[in-house]
């Protein structure tokens, strides 16, 4: 594939993820996330790499990351994106916390993921892959996570599989989901330490 057609294409595919996470994003209360998502994807960090590594089929991430060992535009990318688990890891000498998300990003990670699903899986998703994707791959992955943060992805993801995007994925019932957890960990207190 020559330079012009990957750069097409990747513009293509990004525009087509930044559009569903838009409209899930508006489903689902949050609209300015969801219009701002991803736009880090256009700085030249990232789209050259991307670019480069870009072939139709997954990811230029992870292509990057089995021809050079790292990827520097994930690196930037999870550094400015907070819908992102790894930005809310703090990393001390001594510990690793993962922070419980605020509400908005932890929305637009659901919105991001399904749109991610769509957009790689194209004519083979189902509203149980989020989950099934989740629960094989992200869920125990090495990125610290707070326990809420996690209890808020498999009740959302689980309730996307059994009852479909639109019983999930809306403002009411994120909120009241988000708010239980919150109350749980916090009670009346801000601290998202782990």
């Amino acid at each position: 594939m020559n330079l012009a057609t990957k750069i097409v294409k990747h513009i293509m595919l990004v525009t087509k993820h930044r559009w569903i996470v838009f409209k899930l994003a508006i489903k689902a209360g949050i609209p300015w996330r969801g219009f701002v998502h991803d736009l880090s994807k256009f700085s030249p960090t990232e789209f050259f790499e991307s670019v480069k590594y870009y072939n139709g089929k997954r990811s230029p991430l992870h292509v990057a990351r089995e021809n050079i060992g790292y990827s520097k535009a994930w690196l930037h990318h999870k550094g400015r994106n907070k819908h992102h688990f790894e930005y809310w890891v703090d990393i001390s000498k001594t510990e690793q916390i993962g922070v419980f998300l605020p509400y908005k990003y932890m929305v637009e990670a659901v919105c991001d993921k399904l749109s991610a699903g769509m957009v790689y899986n194209g004519k083979k998703w189902t509203k149980e892959e989020p989950l099934k994707y989740w629960n094989d791959i992200e869920k125990n992955a090495p990125v610290v996570k707070h326990p809420g943060t996690i209890e808020f992805m498999d009740i959302v993801l689980k309730k996307i599989a059994d009852e479909g995007i639109d019983e999930a994925v809306n403002r009411k019932y994120l909120k009241e989901t988000y708010k239980k957890i919150e109350e749980k960990y916090f009670s009346k207190k801000k601290d998202y330490r782990a």
